[in-house]
């Protein structure tokens, strides 16, 4: 298969970030990374021994309950990532009696109420987040005793309001571009499987034409060979002349082929790229089988055929002469390629058995028209089968597309 065909795994979901531990690794990773419990819990703890501290140095001999709603304003921290709107209003309460009982106690930066509003502008709903802001401003201006506390503290609330805000939209961008990354590596996957596919299909294609064509060849002749062979040597000699040279054909191309899908950087120049010129050498195999055929390709010295439209016409002929030898009886066959503008107009008719119940499967829908409508189809054009309307005969035609 081409190398350009493969799946590009940098282009798959999670390209580039290291892999993810497994098993026991996964354990021990989980052990070394810290719980976000304890971590907040050891945030609540560093709150609580400011908020006492605070209680302790202001020199105003409090009671116990003073520290003890000092202390209290950082005991629901721990579960501020679980239920940040919970939390700022457990935060809150004793904050708002510890200002009320003993304002002058508090901490200059009380570190419970800038990360509980962090936590509610980062985590909570957007009602949650508006109404905080919202309390917190009319509290600040209506409840300090100065412009410059008011100021200061409009600074410490809103500012880390705004901070929870950033890094909301920061971790909402990551999920965006992750979720894209992803999507990108699911399209890149899917277009490489079509991709395959696609190859697959023409590799398929190229090898029942090789195939078909050669064998169908080679069984008519083997079958006359020894029927001749005493009373006309000569034409024995020629059977089995057709034969070794369709078999050695069907070998070249099918080294071809084979050489794509074995080589991994395999280009183009090993894929088969018949030549409308080289349809003399299947006409005059297809004589050999006892069929008379009138080739007529005036389009050779007309203009130059893009490579994919030059092969297609090649492979219908082909196949369609195939099926004149397989399934036809017929005697004569006419082979007709004419331009029409820009569009290359194939014929190929015959003279047998036309639709008759006995043509077989080929003309009805079977593996080779199957493929003569794709290769049309894959340049851009159409392909049509059946008994000729005079009913004498059957006839495949195609057009494809030049530009």
């Amino acid at each position: 298969m081409p190398a350009d065909l493969r799946v590009r795994q940098d282009l798959l979901p999670g390209a580039g970030l290291p892999p993810r531990p497994e098993g026991a690794e996964m354990d021990r990773w989980r052990r070394r990374s810290v719980s976000p419990y304890l971590a907040d819990s050891l945030l609540a703890l560093l709150s609580a021994v400011v908020s006492a501290w605070a209680v302790f140095h202001d020199g105003g001999g409090w009671p116990w309950w003073t520290y003890a709603l000092a202390v209290s304003t950082a005991l629901p921290l721990p579960w501020r990532r679980r239920a940040p709107w919970a939390v700022i209003q457990l935060c809150g309460v004793p904050a708002i009696a510890l200002s009320v009982l003993a304002h002058s106690a508090q901490p200059q930066v009380e570190l419970y109420m800038v990360i509980s509003i962090y936590t509610v502008a980062d985590r909570g709903k957007d009602w949650q987040r508006w109404t905080t802001l919202g309390v917190l401003t009319v509290a600040n201006v209506l409840g300090t005793y100065s412009i410059n506390g008011m100021l200061f503290s409009l600074m410490m609330s809103v500012g880390s309001f705004v901070f929870g805000t950033l890094v909301r939209q920061n971790r909402r961008l990551a999920a965006l571009e992750r979720e894209r990354a992803h999507e990108l590596g699911l399209r890149a996957a899917s277009d490489a499987a079509r991709a395959v596919a696609e190859e697959r299909g023409r590799i398929a294609r190229e090898m029942h034409d090789i195939l078909a064509h050669a064998v169908s060849l080679m069984v008519i002749q083997a079958e006359a060979g020894p029927v001749v062979v005493r009373s006309d040597p000569d034409r024995a000699i020629r059977a089995f002349d057709t034969i070794a040279d369709s078999g050695r054909d069907a070998m070249v191309q099918l080294r071809r082929v084979l050489g794509v899908l074995k080589t991994e950087d395999a280009g183009p120049q090993l894929a088969p790229q018949p030549k409308l010129a080289e349809l003399a050498v299947v006409a005059e195999r297809v004589r050999g089988a006892g069929i008379e055929v009138d080739l007529d390709l005036p389009v050779e010295q007309q203009r130059t055929m893009p490579p994919d439209v030059e092969t297609a016409a090649y492979r219908i002929v082909q196949e369609a002469l195939t099926n004149t030898v397989k399934h036809s009886g017929a005697g004569r066959v006419s082979v007709r390629l004419t331009l029409a503008g820009e569009m290359l107009e194939v014929a190929v008719a015959d003279d047998g058995r036309g639709g008759g119940a006995d043509r077989g499967a080929g003309w009805s829908g079977g593996r080779g028209l199957v493929g003569i409508r794709e290769r049309a189809a894959a340049c851009g054009g159409q392909a049509w089968a059946g008994p000729r309307e005079d009913g004498a005969g059957f006839l495949v035609s195609a057009k494809l597309p030049l530009g």
